[in-house]
């Protein structure tokens, strides 16, 4: 086996893992159980992080058999996989808008990733990478304060999706400056860069958990898959020197797959949005056609109790903006 074939191999086997993790997260956010960030005590949760363990020993082995160019946009199949695996193995089937949501995202971020360039790359100074950190944690924490403020579970789910992959992104441009300034001479040089990296990775595990509970599989996962490589080619382009290939030609290309990546985030969101409607029709016992994943409950206005899918420890209400004893 070729060293190329067998990187694309090893990529493609990293989004499995991935996406396995993804759905095992899915799966423990769905039965309400437990802390909603650090479920420490669902053994089920420890596989989750595993997984994603062994998908990222898998994509640093794919990086060093084969070319950042390849390797990047096959990392975006992510959510591909997760589709047809949560179908296949949990009963989770998504709808045409979840699947064109999550195609429109993987291609434009396969195109943007392609078109990155790593030419002229140069190391982070002990300056710029503190200023970095603390703009990092400015952002998560500004999406996080966002997530507690929205009114819906789709939006709150989508902020804190987004608040994770801007940590996993920022734990990829600290592994990329500490790997580039790590000497066998002085190992522990590099302490404070790996206690950063890591409390950023932590961060990210843990609010991507948060973010499945009440939004499905889908619309979290394409917003950590397309956000997490994003900021990290961001901080490439504007710190490290790179850029796009074939010039002006090829930086309007990749503002075209960023908006098509972009809009594919927008319809896993309404896919999410627009369950919420169908899930009042299932209580008033309306047929119901969904387009997407299971609807979950929400907290809106007036009092509509109805069937919560799934094994529960707790008893559970929807609260539902419908008319309340006969009155508008």
């Amino acid at each position: 086996m070729s060293p190329l074939t067998l990187s694309v191999v090893l990529a493609l086997a990293s989004a499995v893992a991935y996406a396995a993790a993804a759905i095992v997260q899915e799966r423990v956010a769905a039965s309400a159980a437990g802390p909603r960030y650090a479920p420490l005590r669902n053994g089920v949760w420890w596989v989750s992080v595993l997984l994603n363990g062994v998908g990222a020993s898998l994509h640093v082995a794919a990086l060093a058999y084969g070319p950042l160019s390849l390797v990047q946009p096959l990392g975006a199949l992510t959510i591909v996989f997760a589709l047809p695996m949560a179908a296949l193995f949990v009963g989770r089937r998504a709808g045409r808008r979840a699947w064109r949501g999550a195609l429109l995202a993987t291609v434009g971020l396969a195109g943007l990733l392609s078109l990155t360039s790593g030419a002229e790359a140069r190391s982070l100074t002990d300056g710029e990478r503190w200023l970095l950190a603390g703009a990092t944690f400015g952002a998560v924490a500004v999406l996080f304060t966002v997530a507690r403020l929205a009114g819906r579970s789709v939006l709150r789910s989508v902020a804190l999706a987004a608040a994770a992959g801007v940590s996993f992104g920022m734990a990829s441009v600290l592994t990329k400056s500490v790997a580039e300034e790590w000497t066998p001479r002085a190992p522990l040089a590099e302490w404070t860069g790996l206690l950063v990296l890591s409390a950023f990775a932590v961060t990210g595990l843990l609010l991507s958990q948060a973010s499945y509970r009440g939004a499905g599989l889908a619309a979290p996962l394409a917003t950590v898959t397309v956000v997490n490589p994003v900021v990290a080619a961001a901080v490439g382009v504007t710190l490290f020197g790179e850029g796009f290939r074939y010039g002006a030609a090829g930086t309007a290309a990749a503002v075209v797959c960023g908006a098509v990546a972009a809009g594919g985030l927008v319809q896993l969101t309404l896919d999410r949005l627009t369950a919420a409607p169908e899930s009042r029709a299932v209580s008033s016992g309306a047929p119901v056609a969904s387009d997407g994943d299971a609807p979950r409950p929400e907290v809106g206005q007036g009092v509509d109790v109805g069937a919560v899918p799934g094994t529960r420890a707790d008893l559970e209400v929807e609260v539902r903006s419908r008319a309340v004893a006969g009155r508008p």
